[in-house]
């Protein structure tokens, strides 16, 4: 948990990865600075920052090695994570000219400005008698030289990396103004072996590819995995002997379940806001709808009564809409329905098809799949259908799935075949909104299918 002190203040979240003491170290009114970036423009200019090392305020040692080394290892966290957001550029270490210590408290500001930085991270880590590290960080707008934000984490030492995740999204946060997302996770479908007889695992990582593991064996194949926005668990579309069914996994416990003995297939599941319910999709006599499952009572209502093909249901994050693509219309497209299955509208009205639209955490937009020309391109619209814009043009991009905060978009690519057969390994990538920022999301194998958590310390 994360306790705020002075307002006790607690958010429950992974014991295994608990935070202690969240402070802040500022006054308001020195955090008044005009310093921002503007997430909403393509092709931003960067900002440039400057991460000096996690200072060491001795030369003690923890379980996992010294203070100087976590200190290291934190700020190069940091640096990456505002970076990959395309939004930050990090000023070379080589280049600092003012030395940075644990005891260090008002930066000499004309030393920063000479090197080009506008703003300023400064911190410092601390060994606890408890065994804990204590780390404290400060924000500094370099010109109007005030502090703008500072906090303090207390944790066991292991948990340094979510240390510097949590520094980065409030350095993002207070510099955009928008929410961070480093401090979330991915879980997403390891592929491996040869292409006419894949074997898939359920895996999870950090949203930068750290402490990656797998959740199953890849005895059975797996897909579609999606995160409840409000526990630790996963649902997911597994085939057990060979019948495809829809399952619950606990990552805490390591528990599966399935949802409902189905005599059809199951498939596509999406849990609401409230981690409550799931939809999916059921198939019956070649046909499918989509169905609501109460995971409390595993009550189960029928949405859509439609010859066509209706799959991929996603919630609005205020739960009072779903939207879903269907074939009803002659061509796959996607729809908007309440939550009860009533007052179903057509919202996609482009050339191709659409597919796997996911409604965005904000609120604004519905993110899809492309189809058409031979290629799968990632875009977005908003929710009435207006404002569509491609943001990937590759041979074969789908399967959006949106950061916490609701301004970065990762996805699955891949690549063409050649005419020997050759080609055709899957991919995961992210993309913000401006579609200008497209990177590459390190997997240890292919991965396919990646879904992203909600912020952990939320």
């Amino acid at each position: 948990m994360i306790k705020v002190l002075g307002k006790q203040v607690v958010t429950g979240f992974l014991p295994a990865l608990l935070i202690g003491f969240l402070v802040l170290l500022f006054d308001p009114q020195e955090a008044a600075a005009v310093l921002n970036v503007d997430v909403t423009r393509g092709n931003v200019e960067p900002l440039p920052i400057a991460v000096p090392d996690t200072a060491p305020a001795s030369e003690a040692t923890t379980m996992i090695g010294s203070l100087a080394d976590i200190g290291i290892n934190i700020a190069s966290v940091v640096i990456a994570d505002l970076t990959r957001s395309g939004l930050f550029r990090s000023i070379d270490k080589e280049a600092f000219i003012e030395k940075i210590g644990a005891g260090s408290m008002r930066p000499r500001f004309g030393d920063w400005r000479a090197i080009g930085s506008q703003a300023l991270v400064t911190s410092h880590v601390e060994l606890e008698s408890d065994g804990r590290i204590r780390v404290e960080f400060r924000l500094w707008d370099v010109f109007a030289e005030s502090q703008m934000t500072g906090l303090r984490y207390v944790a066991p030492p292991q948990n340094w990396r979510r240390v510097a995740h949590l520094i980065a999204d409030a350095v993002y946060g207070r510099l955009t103004g928008e929410k961070g997302y480093f401090d979330s996770r991915i879980v997403y479908i390891a592929e491996t072996g040869p292409k006419t007889k894949r074997t898939k695992r359920l895996a999870i990582m950090d949203q930068d590819g750290a402490n990656h593991r797998y959740l199953t064996n890849g005895e059975d194949l797996v897909l579609t995995p999606r995160f409840s926005p409000t526990r630790q668990e996963i649902t997911y579309l597994a085939y057990y002997n060979d019948q495809p069914r829809v399952y619950l996994y606990n990552i805490d416990t390591g528990k599966h379940e399935v949802l409902g003995d189905f005599p059809n297939m199951t498939f596509a599941p999406r849990f609401s806001p409230d981690g409550n319910m799931v939809a999916m999709s059921l198939a019956e006599n070649g046909n499918s709808d989509i169905y609501l499952m109460d995971l409390r009572t595993r009550r189960v209502t029928r949405l859509t009564t439609h010859p066509g093909i209706d799959t991929s249901p996603s919630f609005s994050p205020d739960g009072a809409r779903i939207t879903f693509n269907s074939d009803r219309g002659g061509s796959q497209q996607i729809y908007v329905m309440d939550t009860d299955g009533s007052d179903i509208k057509r919202i996609s009205f482009g050339k191709g098809r659409y597919a796997t639209p996911v409604w965005s955490p904000r609120g604004d937009l519905i993110a899809f799949t492309k189809i058409g020309n031979g290629q799968f391109r990632v875009g977005v619209m908003r929710y009435d259908g207006t404002g569509e814009r491609l943001l990937t043009d590759s041979y074969q991009d789908e399967g959006p799935t949106w950061a916490p905060n609701g301004r970065v978009l990762m996805f699955f690519r891949q690549t063409p075949y050649n005419e020997r057969g050759e080609g055709g390994e899957m991919s995961v990538w992210s993309v913000d909104l401006t579609g200008y920022n497209e990177r590459p999301v390190t997997t240890p194998f292919e991965g396919s299918d990646p879904a992203w958590s909600p912020l952990m310390s939320r």
